[in-house]
């Protein structure tokens, strides 16, 4: 048997070992339930990979070398479904588990909606090239999902101006920390790697300004990523799958709004906004020097 087949059969039982109710229980009672959703995630993170990235190369969603790529052969993309996937299970194993179910609001909600029409095309792109035009009127409309569902930036003031204003602000936010992602995915795990360390700074702080739900929906993208990151950057060797359009536009679109998301300083809307900016700062500047 294959050291491969092995990692694989070990780590979906352990996550199915997680997700009985008993277990569950157990972690919830005393107060680890940051650490419960930190390895299921990570766990089916790392059982799907291989799985999906079998599933790549069947339905010819691959990235092929070229003069402007470094990677020098064949390899498959969708490794953001994994990750999806993880990421979803250990938020559902949460809100439909027996101990203390995990209440989500209608603007995370409309954040889980956005980033899965996201994935959805970002799949479709994998696959088959989807127009630059079309992906933007979708990231548009994953923005106005959000909006709607009543997550916003409040920079400005109250008012006709001040709230069209921040929605503008609001959505030049999320669809442009969306594409600074997927144009940062240029090199074995460079993307995985800073959604795991954005994720977790946005979950200390998260927790440090008494707002749980988003500390542990931010572990859970951790997870996830540290799941998939061995597959995506091996220093020896080249990664064995991609992130793909999918993989990279879910985690930026997800972390934007988990920014937005989150009431970094009551009644000081400076520190509000520069809070994320800060821990989003290498992605900016990246994007600022590129573009």
């Amino acid at each position: 048997m294959r050291i491969g087949t092995v990692v694989s059969l070990t780590t979906t039982l352990g996550a199915a070992f997680l997700l009985l109710p008993p277990v569950q229980t157990r972690f919830f009672t005393v107060g680890f339930r940051w650490l419960y959703l930190l390895l299921v995630s990570y766990l089916v993170a790392t059982a799907m990979t291989p799985l999906i990235r079998r599933l790549a190369v069947g339905v010819g969603a691959v990235d092929h070398p070229s003069s402007r790529k470094i990677h020098e052969s064949t390899t498959p993309l969708l490794g953001g479904v994994a990750v999806y996937l993880a990421f979803l299970i250990a938020i559902l194993a949460n809100t439909a588990g027996l101990a203390a179910p995990l209440v989500l609001n209608e603007g995370m909600l409309g954040v889980l909606a956005g980033g899965t029409l996201l994935l959805l095309v970002g799949v479709r792109d994998d696959i088959r090239h989807v127009p630059a035009t079309a992906k933007l009127v979708v990231q548009l409309l994953a923005a106005t999902i959000v909006i709607w569902a009543g997550k916003l930036l409040t920079f400005f003031p109250h008012g006709l101006w001040g709230d069209t204003l921040n929605v503008l602000l609001t959505v030049l936010w999320i669809v442009g920390i969306t594409n600074a992602f997927n144009f940062f995915d240029g090199m074995d795990g460079l993307a995985t790697g800073l959604a795991i360390i954005t994720a977790f700074f946005l979950g200390v702080v998260a927790f440090q300004t008494n707002q749980p739900t988003l500390g542990w929906v931010a572990v859970a993208l951790v997870g996830a990523g540290l799941g998939f990151l061995p597959y995506n950057f091996r220093p020896k060797a080249s990664a064995t799958i991609f992130l793909g359009d999918a993989g990279s536009t879910f985690l930026g679109f997800t972390l934007a709004c988990l920014a937005v998301k989150g009431n970094w300083a009551d009644q000081n809307p400076i520190v509000s906004v520069s809070t994320p900016i800060l821990i989003f700062g290498i992605l900016i500047y990246d994007m600022v020097h590129t573009t």
